[in-house]
C-alpha cells in the first residue's frame, strides 16, 4: 500500500510541475500578500479533482476494462500533443 501511496504521489507531482494551474496559481500568490489562502485553495482543489478521477476510474473500470482505458487514455493525450503543436489549443 505504500509503495501505491509513494507512486501516487510521485505521479500527480511531476505531473503538475510547470502546467497552467501551477502558473495560475504563481500568478495569484505574485499578486497577493497572503499565500496561505491561495496554497489552502489550491490543495482543496487538487484534492476535489483528484476526488473524482479517483471516483470515476473505479465506476469507469467497472464496465471498460483497464487496457482500453489506458489506450483510451493515451491515444488522447497524443491528440491533444498534435493540437498544441498545430497552435488549433
Amino acid at each position: 500500500m505504500l509503495k501505491l501511496i509513494i507512486t501516487t504521489f510521485f505521479l500527480v507531482f511531476i505531473a503538475e510541475l510547470g502546467d497552467k494551474t501551477q502558473i495560475a496559481t504563481m500568478l495569484l500568490a505574485a499578486q497577493n500578500k497572503s499565500i496561505w489562502p491561495i496554497f489552502i485553495g489550491a490543495s482543496l482543489a487538487l484534492a476535489c479533482s483528484s476526488l473524482v478521477g479517483v471516483f470515476a476510474g473505479s465506476i469507469i473500470s467497472k464496465y471498460i476494462p483497464a487496457n482500453t482505458i489506458q489506450t483510451g487514455a493515451a491515444i488522447a493525450f497524443i491528440v491533444i500533443g498534435i493540437l498544441l503543436l498545430l497552435g488549433k489549443i
